[in-house]
């Protein structure tokens, strides 16, 4: 893939995962009430999540799941509920950070596993790589080869990105100890994935 094609996909991948969403979310969550170590799981999981919506696209399967309004839906409406759960499930959390027992009660594959669903119920990104590659791929050139460039691509910098925002909210939560406060923390973030799943709600093809 030239420079010149290969260069402004990497600013709009860099503005793709800076911009506010589900999995932003989950790792300035995951910082704040983990730390920077123990979220990696995490960000390997939304990561993983990523790939997999990656191959489908190169596969040819995105472009009918962002056709087909059914599948479309399906997908949406699974996200909604697990981003909604999830909020909830963040709203009820009153733990603290002032031993290290709290954050050992949730594992890394705990962690892991939340990430991918988080991103694999999320049609949207789907739709965006369908829409996004075809405009970066030069239809003369070997196709897996480009596809394979601005997959890892994507992926590198999305951790990137990632593992920044969680690294600036774990230096946060070192300020943050007692339970009140990390309750209050905890239904911002309930709250914030709640939204998502609002705005993933009224999403269409």
């Amino acid at each position: 893939m030239d420079m010149h094609v290969w260069l402004p996909y990497v600013v709009t991948a860099i503005v793709f995962s800076l911009a506010p969403g589900s999995g932003t979310v989950n790792s300035i969550s995951n910082g704040i009430s983990y730390g920077t170590k123990k979220s990696l799981a995490a960000i390997a999981g939304l990561q993983l999540g990523l790939a997999f919506h990656i191959v489908l696209v190169g596969a040819g399967i995105g472009a009918l799941v962002a056709k087909s309004a059914v599948a479309f839906s399906i997908i949406k409406w699974v996200g909604v509920i697990y981003l909604v759960w999830l909020g909830i499930q963040k709203w009820r959390d009153t733990s603290s950070l002032a031993a290290d027992v709290d954050v050992e009660q949730v594992s890394s594959i705990a962690l892991l596993r939340n990430a991918v669903l988080i991103n694999l119920t999320n049609p949207k990104s789907i739709v965006f790589l369908v829409a996004l590659f075809p405009q970066f791929i030069n239809p003369q050139g070997d196709q897996f080869t480009q596809l394979l460039v601005l997959g890892v691509t994507t992926v590198v910098i999305d951790s990137i990105v990632m593992l920044g925002y969680t690294s600036l909210a774990a230096r946060i939560g070192n300020y943050i100890r007692s339970g009140s406060i990390m309750g209050k923390v905890n239904k911002v973030f309930g709250s914030m994935f709640v939204g998502c799943g609002a705005l993933l709600a009224a999403a269409k093809a």
